[in-house]
């Protein structure tokens, strides 16, 4: 045991330097990126109407924090499968995901006008968190050893 701990040690650092950029993105994520529902959603949101923002920036920064999670959550996939046709899967998942996320997102004010920001919430939160690498690790790992 203690051998196979030793000789992954690279990459149980690896992994442990990519999850803490994921929790720095998370913990700096009023810095670095523009996100008014931040504040909406810390409050009785079901109770308030949706603040203004500017959907431009707003697009901007949750598809820069969507990919800066995508690519450390590859990053640590990869880490722990080394197997890059698993990788091009996940990445285009994420993008896949992406699409139809940032789509929903940007339709479910327009059309559940202050009805249903329990479902805005969910979406933005899968964007905003890396929430697939908690997903797809059990089940790449499912399907390696299927293999």
């Amino acid at each position: 045991m203690l051998n196979k701990i030793l000789r992954n040690k690279r990459s149980y650092s690896i992994i442990s330097v990519l999850i803490s950029l994921l929790v720095g993105i998370r913990a700096f994520e009023g810095h670095l990126f523009y996100d008014p529902f931040l504040v909406y959603f810390e409050g009785d949101y079901l109770k308030m109407p949706l603040p203004d923002f500017n959907a431009s920036k707003l697009f901007l920064g949750l598809s820069l924090r969507f990919f800066l999670n995508t690519i450390l959550s590859l990053g640590v996939l990869y880490t722990i499968f080394k197997d890059k046709e698993m990788i091009q899967f996940a990445a285009l998942l994420y993008f896949f995901f992406f699409l139809i996320l940032i789509i929903g997102f940007f339709l479910i004010p327009h059309f559940y006008a202050n009805q249903n920001n329990l479902l805005l919430f969910y979406v933005r939160r899968f964007l905003i968190q890396p929430l697939f690498l908690i997903i797809l690790i059990p089940a790449f790992y499912y399907q390696k050893l299927n293999k």
